[in-house]
This record gives structure tokens, sequence and C-alpha cells, in this order.
């Protein structure tokens, strides 16, 4: 029986390397595949679909969380579902509650049928409950997932909007310059008082005046002489 480990990242500040430990801490023999960055669609998972090629009945595919399975509830619940019954096991670090063998055991352990036809009806009855049951809470955590990767990208795309309203580098041109207001207040005080814009300061004193080191000086200097300051 073989384990698969998968680990999918979609953006670049997450670090695939804790989840690729996380797994092999617990699961040391797993295969791991591994996702730089997806879409939203199963079919766009290239390493997922590899695992999903070659995995048999009895092994095992290992995720750090559910919402690395898929962001897509309805598609994360419809592909647990299609492994469950193929006797693929499924295991999730951080929601093992919904692992694949929880509801597996519970099914083995449960009512097995008698030959007695109204005893059979009453089991029959009680094992659907179980799935039932087993489907609210699955569908539920895909859900929880997806709602919290929802949540962080509308929070990240209202943290760059802020940014761009208080002049940051986020979602700048390429190519556009920011001025610090230190820069801007020390290429005012080179254009006062240096000698080479009409004023009586040398440029040390210049730079002394303004607080900034001579390195930083001949830049703001430069970039005044060639039009190019704030």
């Amino acid at each position: 029986m073989a384990t698969y480990g998968y680990c999918r990242v979609s953006t670049h500040s997450q670090r695939i390397e804790r989840q690729e430990s996380n797994i092999l801490e617990k699961y040391p023999q797993a295969i791991i595949y591994k996702e730089a960055f997806t879409g939203t669609k199963l079919q766009g998972r290239k390493e997922l679909d590899k695992i999903l090629r070659r995995v048999a009945p009895g092994d095992t595919i290992v995720f750090d969380e559910v919402s690395r399975m898929s962001r897509n509830a309805e598609e994360g619940f419809t592909l647990y579902q299609e492994l469950f019954y193929k006797n693929i096991n499924l295991v999730f670090l951080k929601e093992p509650h919904i692992n694949t063998t929880t509801y597996r055991d519970s099914l083995n352990n449960g009512l097995a049928l008698t030959g007695n036809d109204i005893a059979d009806i009453y089991i029959d009855a009680t094992n659907r409950v179980l799935m039932i049951l087993a489907e609210k809470q699955i569908r539920y955590a895909f859900e929880q997932a997806q709602k919290e990767v929802d949540y962080l990208h509308t929070r990240t795309k209202e943290g760059m909007m802020r940014a761009k309203e208080a002049g940051h580098i986020a979602g700048r041109r390429a190519g556009s310059r920011i001025e610090t207001r230190k820069a801007v207040s020390a290429k005012e005080t080179i254009r006062r008082h240096n000698k080479s814009f009409g004023g009586s300061l040398s440029n040390e004193e210049t730079w002394r005046l303004a607080g900034i080191s001579k390195i930083s000086f001949y830049k703001y200097k430069r970039e005044i002489l060639d039009g190019r300051e704030a």
C-alpha cells in the first residue's frame, strides 16, 4: 500500500516546506508531490492529477489541511466521495475528524444485515443516517476552508488598496518610483541651500544639514539635476 503526500501553495508568501515537513513527520514513508501554484479547478492541479492516476484501493493520500485538497467546497466534497468509495484513505492532519477512516470505521462497527426483513430495514436506515451525518461534517469542513481562503483574499485586496492610497509600493506600475518623506525633505534642503542651486552651503554642509549620508546626498543631487526629483 502506497502513501502519497500532497502539498500546494497558491501565493509566493506561503511556504510549501512547512506542509511537507508536517506530512513527513507523521508519514515519513510518504511520496511527496508539490504544487507551487494552482487555479481553482481540480483539473488545473497537475501534481494532484498524477496522484489520482496512480492511487489504488488501500492507498493513502495525506494533506496538511483540507484547503490543500480543494479551495472549492463542492469540488472538494465530490472528490472526497469518489475516493472514499474507491477505498482510498484520505488523511487531513489539521482536520482528523474528517479522515476517511473515521467514517469507514463507523460503518464497519455499525449494524450488519441479519436476514430479518424488518431488522434489515432498520439497520439500512441507521447506516444511511450515519452517512448523512458524515456528509454534513465533511461538507462543513470544506466550506469553512473555502470561507477562510476567500476571507484572506479579500483582506489581501483591501490591504493592497490601502497601500496604494497611502502611497506605498504595493500595486505601483513597474518602473515607477516612490519617494519617502525624508527623501523629499532632503531634496528640498539641497535645492534651497546647496551652492549648486544658488545656495551658500558646500556639499558636506548640505548633507549634514539635511541629516543624510554622503552617498544619499550625491544620489539626491544627481536626481535633482536630472529632473527626476519627487
